[in-house]
């Protein structure tokens, strides 16, 4: 396993850890994806310096091919003409070919290597940001429904929504007092009417029953 993958685990490690007891979760994971954005630039900027240095590579590697070649088929034709010293001279140009061949060669290879290996990595980073980046937007729209939850059990409580069957409860009440007060007042007001009419009857009874007096009174006093 390589260092960068080694350390990469041990960041999703710490952001597990954290998520666990943290009390925003999204800001936490928002400070990942910063981190992470970061180290996918400098990736891709560190790729794309190995692409620049494994191409000036292969241009090193193909030169000495050709330089190699080249000096080759010169000391054959120095051979056919029987210069042999031309064709030393070409042979030991093309055995300094044949070394810087080798040793670019094996620069090349393991530039390609590391490039390979870049590759990878950048793409486990953005594979790895994409599924995190997943993750916030789905958390994001948890807390978000938690928020609107809480608000409306706030609402829910300010104005006493669960009160409401008391409330016109104790308005029944308040009505159905009114209702007898305004009951008893009205009998009082019919039981005066009655008394008033039972008294202006008595007094007439009365009144008759003195004239009549009077009256037997007046036919004595006449006889006499």
């Amino acid at each position: 396993m390589s260092v960068f993958r080694r350390m990469r685990d041990i960041t999703v490690a710490n952001l597990n850890e954290k998520l666990e007891q943290s009390q925003d979760p999204v800001k936490l994971i928002d400070q990942f994806l910063y981190t992470t954005r970061e180290e996918i630039s400098e990736a891709e900027r560190l790729y794309q310096q190995y692409a620049n240095h494994t191409k000036q590579l292969q241009h090193q590697v193909d030169q000495a091919t050709s330089m190699r070649n080249k000096r080759e088929e010169q000391a054959l034709l120095a051979l056919k003409a029987g210069e042999d010293n031309l064709a030393k001279l070409a042979l030991q140009e093309k055995i300094i070919y044949e070394e810087k061949l080798e040793q670019y060669g094996g620069l090349l290879e393991q530039s390609r290597q590391s490039l390979f290996e870049l590759e990878q990595q950048l793409g486990e980073l953005r594979m790895e940001y994409q599924s995190v980046y997943s993750k916030r937007q789905y958390y994001a729209a948890r807390m978000e429904t938690l928020r609107l939850q809480q608000r409306m059990n706030q609402r829910a409580g300010t104005y006493g929504g669960g009160d409401i069957p008391k409330m016109f409860g104790r308005l029944e009440d308040r009505l159905t007092d009114w209702e007898l007060e305004a009951k008893s007042l009205r009998d009082l007001r019919r039981m005066g009417q009655e008394y008033a009419v039972q008294a202006g009857e008595t007094v007439a009874t009365v009144l008759e029953r003195e004239l009549a007096k009077l009256k037997e009174k007046l036919n004595k006093d006449g006889k006499e």
